[in-house]
């Protein structure tokens, strides 16, 4: 729990500074991003603080509760590693197209520290050591198989999947052109 607990800290930090740079709060964090962070100002630094400032936040309160409770946080401890790995990547190909980590960044130098074999002793072991859970509801192979011989249009949930990605495909691929400073007009105004 103590891991998360810092972890958790760092969090309400970074949720603060993605608030201040926004215009919402002020006076807080002003200093330390413009002379430690300055990478924090753009719009993937500014993502990142509100991703770990609001998700990373919940899972950590929420695993600091199943540990009090004795209860399973492995579901938990598996998507907070994955969305911190995908948080690295981020913050990796945001700081090699845009501005340049200085040496004295630290508040999101903590994912590097923690490379995903290399947990705290007490955490990683627990987290990716457990059983899944038991699953409560379980399908026939038959049942399985009828349902995906089925063609898309009478399957309502996977065909609004689909229509949901391709529309975030060319929505993502837009905000990865207005992060990269497309000349387009329509970039410059969104």
């Amino acid at each position: 729990p103590a891991v998360f607990v810092v972890f958790s800290f760092i969090s309400a930090v970074d949720l603060i500074i993605s608030l201040e740079e926004d215009g919402y709060i002020s006076g807080f964090a002003e200093v330390f991003v413009r002379e430690g962070e300055p990478y924090l100002r753009t719009a993937h630094g500014i993502m990142i603080c509100y991703w770990d400032g609001v998700v990373h936040y919940g899972l950590y309160l929420a695993m600091i509760v199943a540990i009090g409770r004795r209860k399973s946080y492995r579901n938990l401890g598996l998507f907070w590693l994955g969305s911190l790995m995908m948080s690295i990547v981020v913050f990796l190909l945001g700081n090699l197209i845009g501005t340049g980590v200085r040496s004295g960044a630290g508040l999101h130098i903590q994912p590097f520290l923690i490379p995903p074999g290399c947990l705290h002793p007490s955490v990683c072991p627990r987290v990716c050591s457990r059983a899944p859970a038991p699953k409560t509801q379980r399908f026939p192979l038959s049942q399985v198989a009828e349902e995906q011989r089925k063609r898309l249009y009478q399957r309502p949930q996977d065909a609004g999947l689909v229509l949901l990605l391709l529309l975030a495909a060319p929505f993502t691929f837009f905000r990865g052109m207005v992060v990269l400073d497309c000349p387009a007009d329509s970039c410059f105004e969104y």
